[in-house]
């Protein structure tokens, strides 16, 4: 006879099956209530693990191409006991199985009041022997469309966040058949085709956000994930005995060079996996997505007020700085209503700033009397000062970098990794940490700094080989010792506000975003462009972690400032431009805006966003994005070309009785709400605008 755990939570439900021959079987994982009458074909269950793991020397049972289920241990693994507790966060469900000298756990953590799961792996060697792991997932579960006899084909679709440096967080959603997946042979009822996305190395953004979603179209049930990690990972959506799967993971063999070769009495875990489970469709999914996000991230000062920062880079000094350029800027900043000003890239080289990283020491040619001295002028203007930083490399003409071993360096094949003209330092060495240390200290201490940009770009690659079993195994331990290093720091320093950049968006991962407070979005320098991004980007990062640039230029009109600060206005304003060089009508409009953001970041901070038009795209003609708060919504739109006007559905806002335009509160524009039919009827005169509105 077989046995059930059935668990109900936060509608979710979660059935598990454990046979009379021990097999653990995930039946049933859906916002929908399990139906015990569901067509479920005997051998297509005996394929729904709970968990997959690959190991040397035993491979897989069936053919599979490149994909990563039916493995062979995942197949022997049989079924010891578990665990259903309440912890602090909420129900908690462990199953532990074991199988050849190996056990393995799987963890599922359940959120009070959220409609998502956490899940992990761990794995013990309970052998006398070493042995190899080359996958182990994160989250498996077979039957994604499962719930209703419509042909998965017919009904699956799935949207992948596209990254890239210029191009962040931009979805593409298609059928499962557009993207080459069907039911093809009714014989043996399995291909070995999937749909996939991965990524190797340091930059753990640089193709795809560690993200995905998928919807049922004919039942609308919803899946939203997303890996936790800075490094490797990869998900996988195949199909298997007529149902579907979706794997997760981190690092595997196949995609990221990596292999453990796990020791007796070792234990390996693998890196974690959040879903949130929804029934009415993508906005939905990212609001539980993002109150999860906000309930696994570390409580710091800063994501509860929202300071509005100043940079000095982005189409401003651009990486040259001194204290000649920056005093007018730190005059007008603070007169603008900046919180926050950072002194960004090259404060400590003479010259060509990029090659020399390392020993972050202040140019004494760029600051004559010391960088003490527009560090005081931003305090005395009651900023706080904030300096960039990239801790973890050391530039090929750094003197210093000459004069350390090769061990505390990335080595392949018996050479240092060199990328873009810097060397990537290797965090599992406990000197490179005590270095780190001891830079934050001086900056901190030394420099009364209170926030650092801390940027990182170069992608290291696939890993390294020193005191590893592989690669990838040496990466993903340094992508987890730098995760340390930085509990350690705010140990230390539990008010200090580090911001998150990889080349803008190239690490925007909820690994090192559970632990720092501002994710920098992207590095675009077109401010009409960023508005694709920028909209996009909350559903990757909860709005008040995402710093939006709002750069207007020296000869920008009304509309171009206007555009630039409703860039950022609903997320987290990251202020440049040559403020001191506008227009006073230009710099007014600048100060209007942040007036207007200090009024509802109170609101900001507990929002989730939805998107009226659907996900932006850079060939769209409007976009429209927006944040659901109690009592109130906030819609920011823009035209980008095409035609004057534009309806914009309200059914995804929560508020809409009343509409008025907070931002900017001169400039023309044409707006009507339609209670009755859930529209707002827009109309800019002209291309490149924007508005910010509040529904209530």
């Amino acid at each position: 006879m077989s046995r059930f755990i059935q668990i109900h939570e936060n509608q979710i439900h979660l059935v598990i099956e454990i046979t009379q021959a021990q097999q653990v079987r995930l039946l049933h994982l859906s916002y929908l209530e399990f139906d015990k009458n569901q067509y479920f074909p005997k051998d297509s269950l005996d394929h729904a693990k709970i968990v997959e793991v690959l190991t040397t020397g035993l491979g897989y049972i069936e053919h599979h191409g490149m994909k990563h289920n039916m493995t062979g241990m995942g197949d022997k693994l049989r079924y010891v006991s578990h665990t259903d507790i309440y912890n602090e966060l909420g129900r908690k469900l462990s199953i532990v199985q074991e199988a050849e000298g190996l056990r393995v756990i799987s963890h599922l953590q359940f959120y009070n009041g959220i409609n998502t799961l956490r899940s992990w792996t761990t794995v013990e060697n309970i052998s006398e022997n070493a042995i190899g792991l080359e996958y182990v997932s994160s989250f498996a579960l077979s039957g994604i469309a499962q719930v209703d006899c419509v042909s998965w084909d017919q009904k699956s679709i799935i949207s992948i966040p596209h990254n890239t440096w210029y191009g962040e967080a931009q979805w593409k959603t298609n059928t499962i058949s557009e993207l080459g997946l069907s039911q093809v042979n009714k014989w043996n009822r399995f291909t070995v085709k999937s749909i996939e996305c991965s990524n190797t190395g340091t930059w753990s953004t640089s193709r795809y956000l560690p993200m995905g979603y998928f919807q049922n179209i004919h039942t609308k049930e919803s899946l939203f994930w997303q890996i936790e990690h800075n490094g490797s990972w990869c998900w996988e959506i195949g199909d298997c005995m007529d149902r579907l799967y979706l794997q997760i993971s981190g690092p595997c063999k196949n995609k990221s060079h990596w292999w453990k070769n796990l020791q007796p009495k070792e234990i390996f875990e693998t890196v974690p996996a959040a879903i949130s489970i929804v029934g009415n469709g993508f906005d939905t999914a990212v609001g539980e997505m993002t109150k999860y996000r906000r309930m696994i991230r570390r409580p710091n000062y800063d994501n509860e007020v929202l300071p509005v920062i100043f940079n000095d880079y982005m189409n401003c000094l651009m990486g040259d700085p001194t204290t000649e350029k920056l005093f007018p800027l730190i005059d007008r900043a603070a007169e603008a209503g900046c919180e926050y000003f950072c002194i960004d890239a090259g404060w400590y080289s003479d010259g060509y700033w990029w090659d020399g990283v390392g020993e972050w020491f202040p140019s004494k040619k760029r600051f004559p009397n010391g960088i003490e001295e527009p560090l005081r002028a931003i305090r005395e203007k009651g900023m706080i000062p904030r300096l960039w930083l990239e801790i973890e490399v050391m530039g090929l003409r750094c003197p210093l970098a000459n004069k350390l071993p090769d061990n505390w360096f990335f080595m392949r094949h018996g050479k240092r990794v060199v990328d873009h003209s810097r060397y990537q330092l290797d965090f599992r060495n406990p000197d490179v940490g005590k270095y780190a240390d001891g830079i934050i200290e001086r900056l901190v201490k030394q420099y009364g700094v209170g926030y650092i940009k801390m940027d990182y770009n170069i992608d290291a690659g696939i890993g390294t080989e020193l005191n590893a079993d592989s690669f990838g195994d040496g990466l993903l331990g340094h992508n987890r010792a730098y995760l340390r290093w930085l509990d350690g720091i705010f140990e230390k320093y539990p008010d200090l506000v580090i911001e998150n950049c990889g080349s803008g968006g190239m690490r925007m991962d909820y690994a090192m975003l559970s632990w720092l407070s501002i994710q920098s979005s992207s590095d675009q320098t077109d401010y009409v462009k960023n508005a694709a991004i920028v909209s996009g980007c909350a559903s990757a990062v909860c709005p008040e972690q995402c710093a939006v640039w709002s750069y207007p230029l020296r000869d920008a009109d009304r509309e171009q400032v206007a555009f630039n600060m409703v860039n950022a206005m609903l997320l987290r304003i990251h202020q440049s431009g040559h403020l001191a060089e506008l227009s006073s009508v230009g710099f007014l409009l600048v100060k209007e805006g942040i007036e207007v953001y200090k009024q509802i970041r109170a609101d900001i901070r507990y929002a989730t966003p939805f998107w009226p038009l659907g996900m932006p795209s850079y060939t769209s003609g409007w976009l429209a994005f927006g944040l659901n708060c109690e009592g109130k919504s906030y819609l920011a739109v823009w035209r980008l070309a095409g035609k004057e006007k534009c309806v914009i559905p309200l059914s995804k806002a929560k508020n809409f009785k009343e509409v008025k335009c907070i931002y900017p509160r001169e400039l023309e524009q044409s707006c009507s709400l339609n209670i009755d039919q859930h529209t707002l009827m827009m109309s800019f005169p002209q291309e490149n605008a924007a508005r910010l509105y509040r529904l209530w």
